[in-house]
């Protein structure tokens, strides 16, 4: 863990490359400034784990991460990934004072860790940062629900595309991508058992829908997951 000090030549704003940054003033940057730390996780290192307080705001300054809440007997599911520009433990921040879900990265990623009584104080004071707050948690739930909705009400086809689909509109913005899971990951991503999601993902791969070679994926046919996931 250090201190930001590093690149001074670069105004604050760039050197923290905070969440809706544009919302804050110079005041508030410097504040924030003097009392954050970036730290650098390696690839599946624990951010935050479950159950553990909640002393800091978190955001994602560069990587890619997965939120997940852990069960009985090693089990969990992933909610999320989070990537460049997203806060992290937002939930769990608001709304207990202990983390609900854990955090690990999925590559070399740092992560920005911010005072929580400094970033709650800039949030009773600054209106429009608040706002983009809230609209961030809503977001962030809404997600979850289509979640819990996809898991509860689709067949495993359906899941199984959503799965795909997440990865190449929302992480990736690309029809070409590297899975960053193993195959267990993915069917806990998709809510399922591994065995059950090799085998439609070759079944995908069979009816020429997607190219698949190893954890690099390609959609041939975008058209046809979207089919499988409106449909379920």
């Amino acid at each position: 863990m250090r201190k930001i000090d590093d690149l001074l030549s670069k105004p604050i704003k760039d050197q923290l490359q905070l969440p809706h940054s544009d919302f804050l003033n110079e005041k508030e940057l410097k504040e924030i400034y003097n009392n954050s730390n970036i730290v650098y996780f390696k690839n599946k290192e624990v951010i935050i784990r479950q159950g553990t307080p909640v002393s800091h705001i978190m955001y994602v300054k560069s990587g890619y991460v997965k939120i997940f809440k852990e069960g009985r007997n090693s089990n969990y599911i992933i909610l999320k990934i989070e990537q460049e520009g997203h806060y992290l433990g937002m939930l769990s921040v608001f709304g207990n004072d202990v983390h609900k879900y854990s955090v690990s990265s999925i590559n070399h990623s740092e992560i920005g860790f911010i005072d929580i009584n400094v970033f709650k104080n800039i949030i009773l004071q600054n209106g429009k940062f608040a706002y983009q707050i809230i609209n961030s948690l809503s977001n962030y739930g809404l997600f979850i629900f289509d979640r819990l909705m996809s898991q509860s009400h689709k067949q495993l086809p359906g899941r199984i595309a959503d799965v795909l689909l997440y990865f190449s509109e929302e992480i990736y913005h690309s029809q070409k991508f590297t899975f960053p899971f193993t195959r267990k990951e993915l069917a806990e991503l998709a809510g399922t058992t591994k065995e059950s999601f090799i085998r439609t993902l070759t079944e995908f791969k069979n009816d020429k829908i997607i190219k698949l070679d190893g954890s690099d994926v390609e959609i041939v046919s975008i058209e046809n997951v979207k089919m499988l996931s409106r449909l379920g």
